[in-house]
């Protein structure tokens, strides 16, 4: 696959002609993958862990001819990477998540958001670690709990297809009840354009932080929220709300990129703070950024384990 092809199946605009979501995550995660010097498929820590003794079914190349010699027995060779990592996507199905449905230029925040759950589900479940998602609003709409069978990830890319945004968006009492049903510890992702209430969503991540989750923030917003672009008069119609204004934005667009960029620094620092890493993301970003982001944070955590 040539440079060129790569990044133009990595590109929103081009994605958002794809209609299909399986698709669309095969194309970006495998465009990904051709581009670095080494394939994540094969996992992050490739350093000798155990042995255990061979069952029916374990993979042929992983026994130790070695031992056979000596031992006349078949025993697998086990490595960090084999220990399967539990992960659950959570993803914002609230009304705000709706804004640039209209695909005119590209992904809006939700279709956005969907292709980045799948590419992740596709990419987990090609290192056989176990994936999960939860759709979530003002309560929790679906919890597939995580599972490494193939075919598990057609039903969840399906439960992404058939994900339709609505109400508002209630991460309190969500979370809370959410880091107590996930029971082993494991990787939680959340996936959201974050229109809550900053202290609120702190204190939920920081729950799954004390339940010894690892947990990874993307923070989707559309291309327009980043920017502001609109020049002339304009009525903003709430998603989460009933509210209108009609304004001149021109006006607005210095004190409303002043206070966007002070809340996206205050959930950084509340992240970095929580142990938590953050990843944002806008709409016009090619989808390897966000594989990228999740690659990094794998690779620091399982330094760390290797540290303990």
């Amino acid at each position: 696959m040539t440079q060129a092809l790569r990044h133009s199946y990595l590109d929103p605009k081009t994605l958002n002609k794809i209609t299909r979501l399986d698709l669309r995550a095969r194309l970006v995660v495998e465009g990904f993958v051709t581009g670095m010097h080494r394939s994540p498929y094969h996992g992050f820590a490739v350093e000798f862990a155990q042995h255990r003794q061979y069952v029916p079914g374990d993979e042929i190349k992983h026994i130790d001819w070695k031992v056979l010699a000596k031992t006349d027995r078949f025993y697998i060779k086990e490595y960090e990477e084999e220990t399967n990592l539990k992960c659950t996507l959570l993803l914002d199905c609230s009304r705000s998540m709706r804004y640039g449905e209209d695909g005119a230029e590209g992904l809006g925040k939700f279709d956005y958001s969907c292709t980045l759950a799948a590419c992740l589900a596709y990419l987990l479940q090609k290192q056989q670690d176990a994936v999960g998602l939860v759709r979530f609003d003002t309560d929790v709409r679906l919890n597939l709990p995580p599972s490494s069978h193939p075919s598990h990830l057609k039903l969840l890319v399906h439960e992404l297809e058939q994900a339709q945004p609505d109400h508002q968006t209630d991460v309190g009492g969500v979370f809370r009840g959410l880091a107590e049903q996930i029971g082993k510890r494991g990787l939680v992702v959340l996936i959201s354009d974050l229109f809550v209430d900053l202290d609120t969503l702190t204190q939920t991540l920081l729950h799954f932080r004390h339940r010894r989750h690892e947990v990874v923030v993307f923070h989707v917003m559309h291309e327009h929220e980043h920017t502001f672009p609109f020049q002339d008069n304009t009525l903003f119609k709430g998603l989460e709300t009933e509210a209108q204004v009609l304004t001149e934005p021109r006006a607005l667009r210095a004190a409303y990129l002043e206070a966007k960029d002070r809340f996206c620094h205050e959930v950084r620092r509340c992240c970095a703070t929580g142990g938590i890493d953050y990843v944002p993301l806008s709409t016009a970003d090619s989808l390897d950024a966000a594989l990228a982001g999740y690659l990094a944070f794998r690779q620091r955590t399982v330094r760390g384990v290797r540290r303990h």
